[in-house]
């Protein structure tokens, strides 16, 4: 059963509802994603994203802990991720971004490694479909969690891609996928070329203060790098830290992610392995947990149980096994 109102805000909003801050019977804290309307459409979407997230179960996927099915809408009911987007990390205009090249790499390197393991270790493949740093969650700790899963597809093992109507967002779309319909693993990783470059230049993925095909991060970013001053577009405090030879190697995975032939893109594996090494070859050993950033910790609302109380079906044990 979910409690009454903690506070008069949603916590988020997105395309395909509000998320909404709540609490269990037994008091854990809980994150549930209420749809804007009722019809088809949406019902799909959410019984997409439960069928898709009750076969996942990684430390860097937020989990799913349930449906509401007794409501005038479906609610999904998922752990509670406290800190917020990482697009509101990146964004946040008000002072540096807290974290180090290290911290840094270890976002990216979580994130590659919960995408990773949607393409190549779930019981049959996942292409997310929607990789952007306003779907990659960050925890108390600022570990990742990625979420929203409603675009998402299941992937029999013969199939090498989807044909499917083009969804997403813009200035993270796969060239290949916007002009063919056809979506693949290496879709994916274009989206994530253009989230690593979001984390180490603090750029908008689509900005109006660029002009041309500027305002396009990633055509940007090409640019940058064909006329060797790729390092100023980078955030100065990486830059600034005696690093630029990671810099360099962050720069050329990134072109190797966005290469506009899907088929010359790394894997999500190779990715994560790369930024993984990158970040272990970093000192301090010791990854600092703590930056003294106080603007995102707003408690989020909860869903009200005035509108129901509806009953909340576990899908914990199938996601364990």
């Amino acid at each position: 059963m979910l409690t009454r109102d903690l506070g008069p805000y949603p916590f988020r909003r997105g395309g395909q509802g509000t998320v909404y801050k709540g609490m269990l019977a037994d008091g854990r804290i809980v994150a549930i994603k209420k749809a804007k309307i009722v019809d088809e459409s949406q019902l799909e979407v959410f019984i997409n994203e439960v069928v898709i997230l009750a076969q996942v179960n990684h430390r860097n996927v937020v989990q799913l802990l349930g449906c509401c099915l007794e409501t005038e809408v479906p609610l999904l009911v998922s752990e509670f991720v406290p800190k917020g987007t990482l697009y509101d990390y990146i964004q946040d205009d008000t002072g540096e971004l807290p974290f180090s090249l290290n911290m840094r790499l270890q976002i990216a390197a979580e994130v590659a490694g919960a995408v990773s393991y949607l393409h190549s270790e779930t019981p049959i493949p996942i292409y997310h479909r929607d990789i952007k740093t306003t779907n990659v969650l960050l925890d108390e700790k600022y570990r990742v969690k990625v979420s929203d899963f409603g675009t998402s597809r299941l992937v029999s093992v013969d199939q090498t891609h989807l044909t499917t109507l083009v969804k997403g967002t813009f200035g993270y779309f796969d060239p290949e996928y916007f002009q063919s319909s056809q979506f693949t693993e290496k879709s994916d990783v274009y989206s994530f070329g253009v989230v690593l470059l979001e984390l180490f230049t603090r750029e908008k993925p689509i900005s109006l203060t660029r002009f041309g095909e500027h305002r396009n991060l990633a055509t940007h970013f090409m640019f940058a790098m064909e006329e060797g001053r790729v390092m100023c577009i980078f955030d100065p405090v990486v830059v600034h830290e005696d690093s630029k030879g990671v810099v360099l190697e962050i720069a050329n995975l990134a072109m190797r992610c966005l290469n506009s032939n899907g088929k010359h893109r790394p894997t999500m594996k190779e990715v994560a392995m790369e930024l993984e090494g990158m970040r272990m070859s970093q000192v301090p050993a010791t990854i600092q947990t703590s930056y003294g950033h106080t603007n995102h910790n707003e408690d989020l609302p909860v869903f009200t149980g005035d509108e129901s109380t509806p009953t909340t079906v576990s899908f914990k044990d199938s996601i364990n096994e």
